[in-house]
């Protein structure tokens, strides 16, 4: 499938993803992964849920860790411009047949809830309560000393599809995964902030969470990182890299939390601004589309995500297979 053309004038004004819920089975334990072994900030707390920040936002959190009897996914947010891009935002998914929920959010401003066409459920908002800056307090920096949340990547069931939605919202494409003998899209890597993408699609049983990133200042940091959880009792929870995508150019790490949340630690991405640049075509075949030093993902990344809430995942329809270490 081509990759569709840029919309750079669509209906609502989205800036960039803003922040996850992930329910979680031990609060305690959670608490020691987060903000003990990364890094993050907690802004606020109770028996039931955590909210942390990383070191450089100034909106109230980018994660929200919530005590639940079973581990899964709920809502992946993101901010829009100003109060009319939230009313415009409503009523094109209202207009797709897709729900329109107004909800109340601690620390946000008016905030509703939807879900996309295969069912991951999203949050719009524009407005969050800010906090005092902390980039420079150093004696706070611990962890892998996480910067900013950078972003989602999901299992999707067509990625087609899924692309062609994004692209309506003004999501750009900048990097992607083409099967050679179908024509179909295996991964795609799509922008609204000028990274390499705020969101990412990859082919399997979906919707599911596959990983959420947070950007580290450079690749020493996930060295630290590594040694850190290898002396410390996280050594198991350690799943790939370190190593260098080729896809997106990033230094990257996957590990995952207690509940088997996946992680990716990630810098030196590039910058992609610029309305006509144009996307980078991978083959699913090519050993250093996913690391640069040729290094395939094992088959637990393939095949291991976070279900969202209330969601059942179906197959994937493309059934190419890419690469999987031995």
């Amino acid at each position: 499938m081509p990759i569709p053309e840029p919309n750079l004038y669509p209906p609502f004004n989205i800036i960039r993803l803003s922040h996850v819920e992930l329910a979680v089975t031990d609060l305690a334990k959670s608490r020691a992964f987060y903000v003990d072994t990364l890094g993050l900030q907690v802004t606020d707390e109770d028996s039931e849920t955590i909210y942390l920040r990383a070191m450089e936002e100034r909106g109230h959190h980018c994660i929200i860790l919530r005590k639940s009897e079973s581990a899964c996914a709920r809502d992946l947010s993101f901010k829009v411009f100003d109060d009319d891009s939230l009313d415009a935002a409503a009523r094109f998914f209202a207009e797709k047949s897709l729900p329109v929920d107004w909800v109340e959010r601690p620390y946000q401003g008016r905030t509703f809830r939807t879900r996309d066409p295969h069912g991951i459920p999203l949050e719009f908002y524009a407005r969050m309560d800010r906090l005092p800056p902390i980039h420079q307090q150093y004696k706070l920096y611990n962890g892998v000393k996480p910067l900013r949340i950078d972003h989602f990547n999901c299992f999707s069931p067509n990625v087609d599809e899924s692309v062609a939605f994004y692209n309506e919202l003004g999501f750009r494409v900048t990097e992607y995964t083409e099967d050679e003998e179908t024509g179909h899209l295996w991964a795609a890597w799509c922008h609204r902030k000028g990274g390499v993408h705020d969101m990412a699609f990859t082919n399997g049983t979906g919707p599911r969470l596959h990983h959420t990133a947070f950007w580290v200042p450079t690749p020493l940091n996930i060295i630290d990182l590594l040694d850190l959880m290898a002396t410390t009792g996280w050594v198991d929870n350690i799943e790939r890299g370190p190593g260098r995508h080729g896809i997106s150019n990033a230094f990257f790490l996957y590990i995952l939390d207690p509940d088997g949340h996946r992680i990716e630690i990630y810098c030196s991405d590039y910058q992609t601004v610029d309305p006509d640049l144009e996307p980078i075509k991978w083959d699913l075949k090519d050993p250093q589309r996913q690391t640069l030093w040729g290094a395939p993902a094992p088959r637990s990344w393939f095949e291991h995500g976070s279900v969202f809430e209330g969601q059942e995942p179906v197959p994937a329809q493309l059934k190419a297979q890419p690469i999987i270490a031995p």
